[in-house]
């Protein structure tokens, strides 16, 4: 089967200059490479195709010959694989193999890398997270070595620049007409080499240490809420920017209140004579006592809303509230008095119970229906 034209096959003039060429390959190499059209094989056959036409006409000597001569003029040159340096086959294939695998092409120089960001869990009780404060908190870090200025190379030597590579950190190996990248083996990826290492921090630049801070709790943090410092965390690599400390905020159990979002919730025990015939009670808050009256007959699990008197989020401008859930309390340690006069109340409840207990009798109903219905 005859060959097709390579100019036709990249889709360009045969006047197309040099930077044509290579674009034109390009978008084709990316839209039929094998590793993105996989089990296709018109594409990778399309593939193979424009690599072959590229190899040529990139290539100033074979192009030439291949327009006075056709494919007879290149017949052993073509596709036979790409050999690193024709016509820069290899240089461009880099590219579009970075293209496809999101990898960098030697991409420039090595550059230092960025430090590790650090994470540090605070403890704090509610109070403080809601009206908040600073506190101060020791971090375990790698700081910059102060002696090498964290270069990694004692002081009055030279860091150089890594020969096998020469200094871009990364070296390539051809693989037929893949160009594979990684990094260098002799100098890690960093593009250079400490002959002398520094003896504080043995070459790597940085060494352990640890740091006091002081850190703003804005008032309304909330449990789970991060606190970003940025540049406090870890220090680069060679140099590298420092990566950021995150303070994880953990709020410790309240006695008297929960915080549900901007709202805070508290259980208010209510003695019985006062749940029975109404009254005034104090009720602790964040900014002090405040009254709050029990109207008569108020029930274990009813909830009075405080308005105001929760939390202002640090996402919110305007406060929560504080919901007072009642908890009827049974006195305890009676006297014998004491429980005659509770007979006595008993006594008189008992001739019009229905309307006193409306929900132990309507209780009590269901639990009539329910033993009725089983033994029918």
């Amino acid at each position: 089967m005859a060959k097709r034209d390579y100019y036709e096959i990249l889709g360009i003039s045969k006047s197309a200059s040099a930077d044509e060429i290579k674009k034109a390959y390009r978008r084709l190499a990316m839209k039929n490479h094998p590793d993105r059209n996989p089990d296709d094989e018109e594409a990778e056959a399309k593939f193979k195709e424009a690599s072959e036409a590229y190899e040529v006409l990139s290539d100033d000597q074979k192009r030439a010959a291949y327009d006075q001569f056709g494919h007879q003029g290149v017949g052993g040159a073509a596709g036979g694989g790409a050999q690193p340096g024709a016509g820069g086959f290899e240089d461009i294939f880099g590219d579009i193999f970075s293209d496809i695998f999101g990898g960098g092409r030697g991409g420039g120089r090595s550059r230092a890398a960025r430090g590790s960001d650090l994470r540090y869990d605070m403890e704090l009780d509610l109070e403080t997270a809601i009206a908040g404060d600073t506190e101060e908190v020791r971090i375990p870090t790698l700081e910059e070595c102060e002696a090498c200025n964290g270069d990694g190379a004692e002081p009055g030597s030279s860091v150089d620049t890594c020969d096998t590579c020469q200094g871009m950190g990364q070296v390539r190996i051809q693989q037929g007409f893949l160009s594979v990248q990684q990094a260098c083996p002799d100098c890690q990826g960093r593009g250079k080499r400490v002959q002398n290492p520094c003896r504080k921090c043995s070459g790597e630049g940085r060494i352990r240490s640890s740091k006091t801070l002081s850190v703003r709790v804005p008032p309304g943090v909330d449990d789970g809420d991060r606190i970003r410092l940025s540049g406090e965390g870890e220090a680069g690599e060679q140099g590298g920017p420092p990566g950021d400390l995150y303070v994880q905020v953990n709020v410790k159990p309240h006695d008297l209140f929960e915080r549900d979002g901007n709202d805070l919730r508290a259980d208010v025990p209510v003695d019985m004579v006062t749940a029975a015939l109404g009254g005034n009670i104090d009720v602790p808050t964040l900014n002090g006592k405040v009254n709050l009256r029990i109207p008569p007959e108020t029930q274990t699990g009813r909830s009075f809303r405080l308005r105001g008197k929760g939390v202002q989020s640090v996402r919110t401008s305007s406060p929560g509230d504080l919901l007072c859930r009642v908890q009827v309390e049974t006195p305890v340690n009676l006297n014998n008095e004491q429980k005659e006069l509770l007979g006595q109340l008993r006594d008189s409840l008992d001739n019009s119970a229905k309307s006193h207990s409306p929900k132990i009798n309507s209780w009590l109903d269901k639990a009539k229906r329910f033993f009725g219905e089983r033994a029918g």
